[in-house]
């Protein structure tokens, strides 16, 4: 007997059916963060350096420097793991034929390359407007009481949000478009109101038109380097925006302080709103984007997603940028630690944990939730790694490592 079918018994007596955890999770498509490939360079013709408390560090070798190289790149990393994913694109990655287009005149146009690539892998793209990385981008964006910087910036995420919505139609698949600005003070500003009046204006400007095939979402951040003091979009302001306007709202796993749980803040919004934009990211000490690992607070949120059947409302994407390793290996590894995460959420015999909290047994729901852990949760993984055609455990990484060698040492 396989290891799998002996785990498919096990889980089978604590009322748990591994056949549709696994079905479950090739369903469950993430949105993969193009700029991991490049070091959030993008490829605008006038390149600008990263800005708004954005960095990158290590100068690992075979960064992607061209579109078809990240393409090239993305395409290799579908081939490691299950399941059919999406592309998640920020503006700077348009594709403009050497010519200089500013953000607020982008076009459909401008990334007809990475459409044609989404149709060929038969896949989604979702977008992010750029208010980062930018000569008008030094302090405020969409909260300047500059009107002529405050106008540009809302010209350019309209122009973003008409682009997901003409793509998504044309891949029949609805784009998330996320707004995150990093607008704020390093010292103690005297007047917050004023700019979050200004942002709340922009943003009501910005979703003015509705869109078919878009779905807006907001996002908060704790602070930034430059701007430690007071961040205009906080947690609070657009938890309170996406409520009165009927956003998504994105929780950020690094965008809060190292004592708050994400996995706590789900089901406390999720009927208030459409839906929740999930970012996995791993901040250490602060929001450093490292790449994601298998720890607490992941299986946690996960686990809340699969208990309460939520993967219709949460979009699940990845954010973090490593420069210090191998980049096609950083992917990997942050899709499948998130998809391990997701496994042992369904995993999980969701109705057996409720109905033992509802008696007031809770020495039995800890002693449960404990033996979880050693559950052969492992080999439900390695069954689904084997039913998606992709390699297992580490033999993945001497397919990178191949991949290094032929491909991304040359560049």
């Amino acid at each position: 007997m396989s290891m799998y079918e002996l785990a498919k018994q096990k889980y089978a007596s604590i009322g748990v059916d591994t056949e549709a955890a696994i079905e479950k999770l090739f369903n469950t498509a993430i949105s993969v963060h193009c700029w991991q490939g490049d070091d959030i360079d993008g490829f605008e013709v006038s390149q600008n350096e990263l800005s708004g408390g954005i960095a990158t560090t290590g100068n690992y070798p075979g960064k992607a420097t061209t579109p078809s190289e990240l393409r090239e790149d993305i395409k290799k990393v579908f081939s490691l793991v299950g399941g059919k994913h999406r592309i998640s694109l920020h503006a700077n990655y348009a594709e403009t034929n050497g010519k200089v287009v500013e953000r607020n005149n982008l076009l459909p146009e401008h990334f007809e390359n990475w459409l044609e690539f989404a149709q060929s892998e038969g896949i989604g793209l979702d977008f992010n407007p750029t208010l980062f990385a930018h000569p008008k981008a030094d302090g405020f964006t969409l909260s300047s009481l500059d009107d002529g910087i405050r106008d540009f910036w809302v010209e350019h995420c309209i122009a973003m949000r008409e682009i997901a919505d003409n793509i998504g139609k044309k891949l029949d698949s609805k784009a998330v478009t996320n707004v995150w600005i990093p607008d704020g003070f390093k010292d103690i500003p005297a007047n917050r109101y004023i700019y979050r009046q200004r942002l709340a204006d922009s943003l009501d400007k910005v979703f003015a038109k509705k869109t078919e095939y878009n779905l807006d979402s907001v996002e908060s951040k704790v602070f930034g380097i430059g701007a430690e003091s007071y961040t205009v979009g906080s947690h609070e302001f657009y938890t309170g925006y996406a409520v009165k306007n009927q956003t998504l709202l994105t929780l950020d796993t690094g965008h809060f302080h190292p004592t708050e749980y994400v996995s706590d803040k789900i089901t406390g919004i999720i009927d208030y709103v459409p839906g929740i934009l999930l970012h996995t990211s791993r901040p250490v000490r602060w929001d450093s984007d490292h790449v994601v690992v298998l720890d607490d607070e992941l299986m946690r949120i996960m686990s809340e997603i699969a208990r309460h059947d939520l993967f219709n409302k949460v979009y699940i994407g990845l954010d973090f940028f490593d420069a210090s390793i191998n980049r096609i290996a950083a992917w990997v590894i942050g899709i499948r630690n998130t998809q391990k995460a997701i496994l042992m959420g369904l995993l999980e015999p969701t109705k057996t944990l409720f109905d033992i909290e509802k008696s007031g047994d809770y020495s039995s729901r800890l002693a449960l939730m404990e033996e979880l852990k050693a559950m052969p949760w492992s080999a439900v993984w390695d069954e689904f790694l084997a039913r998606a055609n992709v390699a297992g455990s580490l033999e993945w990484l001497g397919e990178v490592k191949k991949y290094e060698k032929d491909v991304l040492s040359k560049r």
